[in-house]
């Protein structure tokens, strides 16, 4: 799983999240980073109200939760959505020793590449590269 960092710095460099059942994302306050939450049909939904976005927690019991708003949570994309978000300029991925590496191409010509222990970081960092 990418690390809330990872995650903070997608959104500052504009990736934006449309949210969706099997999402991850963590509520960005200092008690509830270590939680994470999913969407799906059964606990957390999105609903919208008056054209904004809000998670609602259905049927959470050990949460004092109702709902909250799109912009105080934070998406942690899993690795398939990352890999999308490379889409077509994903050239290969290799499990090296001690780490994964991720090789794109950032610009019509010439390829980079990026190394993480953990392969969703691996992604998050192309994304950034990008």
């Amino acid at each position: 799983m990418i690390t809330v960092q990872l995650a903070r710095d997608l959104l500052a460099a504009g990736v934006l999240w449309q949210p969706q059942p099997g999402d991850r994302f963590v509520i960005d306050t200092e008690l509830l980073t270590e939680d994470v939450f999913w969407i799906s049909h059964l606990t957390v939904e999105v609903h919208h109200y008056g054209g904004q976005s809000v998670l609602g927690f259905n049927g959470t019991t050990e949460w004092a939760l109702d709902s909250v708003t799109l912009d105080q949570a934070l998406w942690l994309p899993r690795e398939d959505q990352l890999r999308s978000l490379l889409g077509n300029r994903l050239v290969a991925v290799h499990r090296r020793e001690a780490d994964w590496e991720v090789v794109f191409t950032p610009e019509p010509a010439g390829e980079r590449s990026v190394r993480d222990p953990d392969l969703e970081c691996a992604y998050a960092r192309a994304v950034l590269d990008l």
